[in-house]
């Protein structure tokens, strides 16, 4: 039989403080993919029909290579931390979660260092 309060047992197991920036770069984020996706689509409906050339000249300029690697990158964080949150809140085995969350870290890492590389061979035109 335990002799404690509700109050002494709930005490020390507040807030760590961890989620607020982990919440607020998901935020921000989520901002700096609204004009990124914008452009995103706006310069896929520019270059829809245009022949490879024009493709890869346009991938030539500094302004859209830079842009486009911005948005992979945006993406691809914001999606990384979006899962992240999904699999802290909803899996509760530990084993589970964490060779999840390196799977997805791992993954977009990967999908990271292929696209920049992708990206920047096209442009320089290697």
């Amino acid at each position: 039989m335990k002799f404690r309060s509700p109050l002494k047992n709930a005490r020390g197991l507040g807030s760590a403080n961890e989620g607020l920036s982990h919440w607020w770069l998901q935020r921000i984020s989520a901002v700096a993919l609204i004009p990124l996706c914008l452009w995103f689509v706006y310069s896929l409906l520019a270059i829809f029909a245009a022949p490879y050339g024009a493709v890869i000249s346009w991938f030539g300029s500094p302004l859209n290579s830079s842009l486009m690697l911005l948005f992979v990158l945006v993406s691809l964080y914001h999606g990384q931390t979006g899962i992240q949150v999904v699999i802290e809140d909803y899996i509760h085995t530990k084993s589970v979660s964490m060779t999840l969350l390196l799977l997805v870290k791992g993954g977009s890492l990967l999908l990271a260092v292929v696209s920049v590389v992708s990206i920047l061979k096209v442009a320089i035109g290697g």
